[in-house]
């Protein structure tokens, strides 16, 4: 009999234990995905101190933008650049654009990037 109910204890830890790792996964895949508009809310705000100088609130330039000739960042040009181009660009800087990997993690660049291609939905 005490084998038994050690194997019966065993089996029931196990399903526990099964039961708390599923959720844990669960709840960090739900978490990642609701992480989205988070993501996109940080982003702005970077855009907004780190960019919009330069490319305007909106991506199209502003003033000082303009004159240095950059380019509408929710163009058919910019749209055609891949992702990777872009981290690299805003990584290393390219023409008078600084970079940016000093004072940006990864993810705060590729965050930037998504964002900038979300910038091209609102295009009128």
């Amino acid at each position: 009999m005490p084998v038994r109910k050690n194997r019966d204890s065993l089996v029931c830890t196990c399903a526990i234990l099964i039961v708390i790792v599923a959720e844990i996964l669960l709840f960090s895949a739900s978490d990642a995905r609701a992480g989205g508009g988070q993501d996109s809310a940080g982003a702005k705000a970077t855009f907004q101190t780190k960019c919009a100088m330069c490319h305007g609130p909106d991506g199209t330039g502003s003033e000082v933008g303009k004159s240095l000739n950059i380019p509408d960042l929710r163009s058919e040009a910019v749209r055609k650049v891949p992702d990777a181009e872009l981290v690299k660009i805003v990584s290393d800087g390219k023409g008078g654009m600084p970079p940016f990997k000093g004072s940006l993690t990864e993810a705060q660049i590729h965050a930037l990037v998504r964002y900038v291609r979300s910038l091209r939905q609102h295009k009128k």
